[in-house]
């Protein structure tokens, strides 16, 4: 019991520590990588940042490296901004319109119908959960970053981190994935 609680307030913790701040400004794609590395967060994620790089296209690659430079981030009901703070769905449309360009609805409901239903089975990083949080379908999201793993805004008081789908509370939760679709009828899990 005490190891399952351990390691989420460990890597939540270590995760914490990635955000960049004011100083550090907006970074770049390269610039965003080396900060990582240095804040040892890519060392403590490794798998899902390496099946990131590796098994997905690029714009997948840069829309998750660009959520983990919001690690950090306090949550803020209605937020959609590094500076105040991200909720949720926020996080969610910032990710995507500064990473890809698209822009998605504002709630998590109109994320979700504005996307492609996929199988859980067929997840790959970039692609976006979504929970039950709020006894009604579709109240949370996040994007997913390999592993059983996805990056989120979770509550108040909390800040955004990346967990585990496959814990109890998330499973029970789970409402479905979708793949976001860009201009083109390309996707962000394209290769």
């Amino acid at each position: 019991m005490h190891r399952v609680i351990l390691i989420p307030l460990l890597m939540s913790c270590a995760l914490a520590q990635a955000a960049p701040t004011e100083e550090e400004g907006a970074v770049g794609h390269d610039d965003m990588t080396q900060l990582l590395e240095e804040r040892g967060v890519i060392s403590r994620l490794g798998s899902q940042l390496k099946l990131a790089r590796s098994n997905v296209g690029e714009k997948a690659s840069d829309l998750v490296m660009s959520a983990m430079g919001f690690l950090g981030v306090p949550y803020r009901y209605g937020g959609n901004s590094a500076d105040t703070g991200f909720d949720c769905s926020g996080l969610v449309r910032a990710v995507f319109e500064q990473s890809v360009g698209k822009i998605l609805p504002r709630r998590a409901d109109e994320q979700a119908a504005a996307t492609q239903a996929i199988d859980r089975s067929e997840l790959k990083p970039g692609d976006l959960v979504f929970f039950n949080t709020m006894r009604r379908a579709f109240s949370h999201v996040g994007i997913y970053v390999g592993d059983g793993k996805f990056i989120h805004a979770p509550r108040t008081g909390a800040s955004v981190r990346v967990e585990d789908m496959r814990i109890s509370y998330w499973q029970t939760r789970f409402n479905g994935a979708r793949r976001v679709p860009l201009p083109g009828g390309d996707t962000t899990a394209s290769r």
